[in-house]
């Protein structure tokens, strides 16, 4: 397995990640940090799991970002049936990812889905063992509706085979997480492949934890721990005004994220749902980082010199990293 400072080296300028990185993460079960032990996950407690997040965002941003979002999406052998998942994940290398934007078409034949369809930016889509995806329900070529009339859809679970992935992914950060797009093409997937994103089979209360706050926490200490790495990056080259008041904000930061994740975790395992206020709560919170860490970055980006532009310099790398990273839809400001 790589040390930290080996998959530094050899992620610094990577533009895809190599078979001793990838093989450093399955080692080590950074994929399954939310997989259930009985799936032979690690089951890690929220601020357990979001320390190791923070961590590996630390060590470069493609590398925590794509562990995060991969993690994620095994974080979905909770919505598959045991069996189904006990199937699935019989490997050490198993690593779901895919898109959650909701497109394509599902239309069920037998005890089978036919998919057809376009999914955007699937983090780490070459080193993916399965591709996860939503999709329209149709019957007889027309959208299904809820009772409340919004677009019915289920989530899929497909093999690489029977995806063909787009290799578009070109931006000036986040290389290696290889977040290109793909398509499917009159695939059949088995009904027991399909899930739906807030329906749990497996016990603990990470299933009762919001999707959408799971996402906001999970994402978030990729941020903080990217901005991390830029503050020892900008005190390698000189000290500038502006170092120990990040470092400062990102020490408070970093205690609140784990108070909400312990406050979590204690009232899951006393009550079964979260309160409103505290889902909006830590989403506003989540945004009102992420904007701070901007304008910290951007200002000693400006005090750093030239060094901060040069290509072959990391801290450069991570300036890219960071803001490709904000223009994810979670955080990204409605304007």
């Amino acid at each position: 397995m790589l040390t930290t400072e080996e998959l530094q080296k050899r992620l610094f300028l990577a533009k895809e990640f190599d078979q001793e990185v990838l093989q450093t993460i399955h080692d080590k079960k950074w994929l399954q940090i939310w997989v259930p032990k009985e799936y032979g996950g690690l089951d890690c407690s929220l601020p357990e799991g979001l320390k190791t997040l923070q961590d590996l965002a630390r060590i470069d941003g493609s590398f925590g970002w794509f562990i995060t979002l991969c993690s994620g999406a095994n974080y979905f052998a909770r919505n598959l049936k045991k069996e189904t998942a006990s199937k699935l994940f019989n490997k050490p290398d198993i690593c779901f990812g895919g898109s959650g934007m909701l497109s394509g078409t599902a239309e069920k034949v037998g005890g089978k889905y036919v998919i057809n369809g376009f999914w955007s930016y699937a983090t780490g889509a070459p080193y993916l063992s399965h591709f996860t995806l939503n999709a329209h329900i149709v019957e007889d070529g027309k959208p299904l509706l809820t009772d409340d009339g919004q677009p019915k859809f289920l989530s899929f679970v497909l093999e690489p085979s029977q995806v063909e992935i787009i290799p578009e992914w070109n931006t000036m950060g986040m290389v290696a997480t290889a977040s290109h797009s793909f398509k499917v093409d009159n695939q059949y997937v088995p009904e027991e492949q399909s899930f739906v994103y807030n329906e749990f089979y497996s016990d603990g209360y990470l299933s009762q934890v919001p999707f959408q706050t799971f996402a906001d926490l999970t994402l978030l200490v990729n941020y903080i721990g990217m901005a991390e790495h830029f503050l020892i990056e900008s005190e390698k080259i000189k000290t500038v005004n502006g170092q120990a008041e990040l470092r400062n904000y990102l020490n408070t930061v970093t205690e609140k994220v784990n108070q909400y994740a312990e406050g979590i975790e204690k009232t899951l395992l006393e009550t079964s749902a979260l309160e409103e206020e505290l889902i909006t709560e830590i989403h506003q919170f989540g945004e009102d980082v992420v904007e701070k860490l901007m304008i910290f970055i951007i200002k000693l980006h400006q005090s750093t010199g030239i060094k901060s532009s040069a290509n072959d310099e990391v801290i450069n790398q991570i300036f890219k990293d960071f803001f490709t990273a904000t223009q994810h839809a979670n955080f990204r400001p409605k304007v």
